[in-house]
Order: C-alpha cells, then sequence, then structure tokens
C-alpha cells in the first residue's frame, strides 16, 4: 500500500527518492556493480527448487523475530529522527516497528513460503497441427527494483516476495528508515547465506542516497522492472524519469457509497473501519458518498460514530445541516472543491449526500484515483453498474476498503498496489513479479 512519500522535513516527494551524501567513489559504479550482482544472484536462484526457496523464507521469518530487539532498537533511531523532523502521525505509524509487528511480518514470510510457487506454471498450452507443441510458462522477470519510504515492512514483504517469484530484488527505502532497513537487509541476507543461496539476492542501495536512485532508474537491461511505492509526486518522478520499466502504483483517493437500499446497520461499521482501522495507508477511504433517500437515517448514525473516532468531516450543505444535532460536537468544515480530491491519510473524511446512483459514479469517476471503490446496497441493479461502469483496480461491494491487501486477499503479501492497467493490476502478489516465455518443443519442423 501507498503512502505520502516525503523526507521527515516534509520535503517535495520528488526530493524523497533521497538525499543521503554518497559516500566515496562513483555512484554509478556502485550502483551497476549492486545491479550486475543481482542478476547474477537471480541466475542461481532461477534454478532453485521450491523447497529451497521456502527454506530460505522460513529461516529468514525466523531470523526476523531472533533479531527482533536489535531491528527494534534501529527502528528507535528513525523515530527519534522522525519526530525530531516533524513527521507526521501517519508517516510515523508506518515507521514504527515492535516485537509484535515483527512478528507479524515475519508471519507473512511463513505464509508465502505455504503459497503455490508460480514459478514454471503453465498459463496455457496446445498442440500446433505440424506437430508443434506450446506451452506459455510463468518465469521469474529477474531483478526487481524498489524505491519507498518510511516503510521498513515493505523491506521484508518485497525481499520475500521476490525470492519466492525467483527474483533478486534492489531496495531504496529511503533516509527516513535507514536505520532500520539496513538491519533488516543484514539480517535476511545472512539467513539467504545460511540456507546456501546468494545474499545478493536481497540489496540496499540506501547509502547511495539520491543519486543512487537515479542510477537505479537508468539501469535498464540489469534492472527488468522497478517499483515506486509511495505518494503521487514520487511515482510520477520516477515514471518520468525512469528508463527501466516501471510498474505504477497509485494513490488512495478511495470512495464509499451508501446507495438508497444500504442496510444502515452494516454500512456504518463498513464506513468506520475504512476510514479509521489505519489511517496513513492506500486503502483508506476518503470520500463518503451518501444517496438522498437513506441520508435521513444513515447520517446521524454514521456522523456518530465517527465522531467518537475524533474523524474531522470535510461536508456538503446537506451534512452541514445535520452536524450540529450530532451528540459531544462534531468537527466539521465545510467541503472545497480540494476536499473531494485528497487524499487525507489522517482522521479527515469528505462526505456529500447525492441524488441518484448516476451521479455518485459521475462523482467518483471525476476524482478517484482508481484504487479502491465500495458500495453498500442491497440492489443488483446498482451492484451491476457499480462494478461495470467504474474504472479502479478494486471494486468492493457491502465490505471495507480496507480488504484491499494482498494478504487480506490471500496473496501472502504484496509488493504494491498497481492502479495501472498493463500487466498487473491491484495488488501485486508472485504471479505479479513473474512474466512469461514460450517453449516451443518440435521433432525436425521447418517454416513452409
Amino acid at each position: 500500500m501507498s503512502e505520502t512519500l516525503v523526507t521527515p522535513a516534509q520535503e517535495p516527494a520528488s526530493a524523497a527518492i533521497g538525499s543521503a551524501a554518497t559516500p566515496g567513489g562513483s555512484v554509478g559504479v556502485a550502483v551497476t556493480d549492486v545491479a550486475r550482482a543481482a542478476k547474477k544472484a537471480s541466475r542461481v536462484l532461477a534454478t532453485a527448487t521450491r523447497a529451497t526457496k521456502d527454506a530460505a523464507l522460513l529461516a529468514m521469518a525466523d531470523a526476523l523475530v531472533a533479531d527482533a530487539p536489535r531491528i527494534v532498537a534501529a527502528n528507535a533511531e528513525d523515530l527519534e529522527r522522525g519526530r525530531a523532523t516533524n513527521m507526521t502521525t501517519s508517516l510515523l505509524d508506518r515507521l514504527a516497528l515492535d516485537e509484535t509487528r515483527i512478528g507479524a511480518i515475519a508471519d507473512a514470510l511463513r505464509e508465502l513460503a505455504a503459497l503455490p510457487d508460480p514459478v514454471g506454471e503453465v498459463v496455457r498450452g496446445s498442440t500446433l497441427p505440424n506437430g508443434l507443441r506450446l506451452r506459455q510458462v510463468r518465469v521469474p522477470m529477474g531483478v526487481v527494483g524498489m524505491i519507498y519510504e518510511a516503510r521498513p515492512n515493505v523491506t521484508v514483504d518485497a525481499a520475500g516476495l521476490a525470492l519466492k517469484s525467483g527474483n533478486a530484488v534492489i531496495l531504496r527505502g529511503g533516509s527516513a528508515a535507514a536505520s532500520s532497513n539496513a538491519v533488516i537487509v543484514g539480517v535476511l541476507g545472512d539467513a539467504l547465506a545460511a540456507r546456501g543461496l546468494p545474499r545478493e539476492l536481497i540489496q540496499s542501495i540506501d547509502a547511495y542516497g539520491r543519486a543512487g536512485a537515479v542510477e537505479l532508474m537508468r539501469a535498464r537491461g540489469l534492472v527488468d522492472v522497478l517499483v515506486p511505492r509511495g505518494g503521487a509526486d514520487l511515482i510520477q518522478t520516477v515514471v518520468r524519469e525512469s528508463v527501466v520499466p516501471v510498474i505504477e502504483t497509485g494513490v488512495g483517493n478511495c470512495h464509499i457509497f451508501v446507495d438508497a437500499s444500504a442496510d444502515v446497520a452494516k454500512a456504518v461499521p463498513i464506513v468506520l473501519n475504512s476510514k479509521t482501522q489505519r489511517t496513513g495507508v492506500c486503502n483508506a477511504a476518503e470520500t463518503l458518498l451518501v444517496h438522498r433517500d437513506v441520508a435521513r437515517a444513515f447520517l446521524p448514525a454514521v456522523l456518530a460514530a465517527l465522531r467518537e473516532e475524533d474523524v474531522t468531516i470535510h461536508g456538503d450543505d446537506d451534512v452541514a445541516a445535520v452536524a450540529p444535532t450530532v451528540p459531544g460536537g462534531l468537527r466539521f468544515e465545510a467541503a472545497t472543491e480540494a476536499d473531494w480530491e485528497t487524499e487525507y491519510l489522517s482522521l479527515d473524511l469528505a462526505v456529500k449526500v447525492v441524488d441518484s446512483l448516476d451521479e455518485a459514479l459521475e462523482h467518483i469517476s471525476r476524482y478517484s484515483s482508481g484504487h479502491t471503490e465500495v458500495i453498500c446496497t442491497q440492489d443488483v441493479t446498482s451492484v451491476r453498474r457499480f462494478t461495470t461502469e467504474l474504472d479502479s483496480a478494486a471494486l468492493i461491494v457491502n465490505a471495507s476498503s480496507r480488504f484491499t491487501d494482498g494478504g487480506q486477499l490471500g496473496l501472502g503479501a504484496e509488493i504494491g498496489i498497481s492502479t495501472q492497467k498493463l500487466h498487473a493490476r491491484g495488488p501485486m502478489g508472485l504471479a505479479e513479479l513473474t512474466t512469461t516465455t514460450w517453449i516451443v518443443e518440435g521433432d525436425g519442423q521447418i517454416r513452409e
């Protein structure tokens, strides 16, 4: 899932690609050496059996748990720097690690080990009239690059997904999590080496700062695909500047539409969970649209529930009329055009009353980032129209937006949520980190 990629000092997102001072020597040469080592290591991994890869994943999980105190200590350094430079609450939450979170990250690696290996899967096959036997088979990408920020758990997720899908990974995790990531990459590398695999399968270029990230974007031919994970400015910077193919992940201006036929008793907790279960993530709801026919029953209940979670409501005139009736006083601001466009990543929610499903679809189509949209309804026609007329990576019916997540959808983990339409869309798990090759077997056939 994405995050607002700014440095702790709130630099522009494009600068969040990195700003650390580089060590001596040529950064270009250093990053090229890292990429060549990754390419070589990926060829070793390409021949590894599922048993070998799964054993390595389990060893990585055990190593994280065993070294949790050291990781937590390094993470405390990152958190201290973040607070000193006024990092936002949502980014601090994403950055923070404790032994419980590390245990959950390790469990995600164990879940990956239990999943089927996508490498070698036959996507389709046939025998032609001339006797040629065809198979389209999943194979690893080779070397995957990641540019992200303030998310040390992504370091582990990316490493685990890359390993299981047969890829080497090069990580640029940013200065905000530098201490945490340095320890984590070391722990994972040691676990790989102990299982007889090259530690170069998991490498970091954090030490080379912004210049290193730029060189990673230029490493076409050595790096096979690059995945930026963060805010819109960072992602677009990578898309514009990279000559390496990019899988574009997107920000999450996610919507919930409560239709006229919605079950209010179910819709209220869906909205609450979507907005408040964790605010600083890309699949948190940012706009709530309510059909006028259900607004009288629904708005007082949902606003009261959101008030209990200290959510600030940015509402239209219809919502403003209800706001004074909320017990205890509602945090309320009149909505502006900017509110419909904003991914808050905070305890803020834009709320609007609409006259019809058509108006809701028009609003979502105009302002959505193409990530996740939710409808609460009992009307099958509304479901059909919502899921066919909207163009987002995930469309959810009568459930929380928080389910747009690789782990929640049974993918084990995710390397990001793609909002593009080429190759991968939605949570990117193991299959999305593979490509295919055609294997053609003959017995002396020649083309006429």
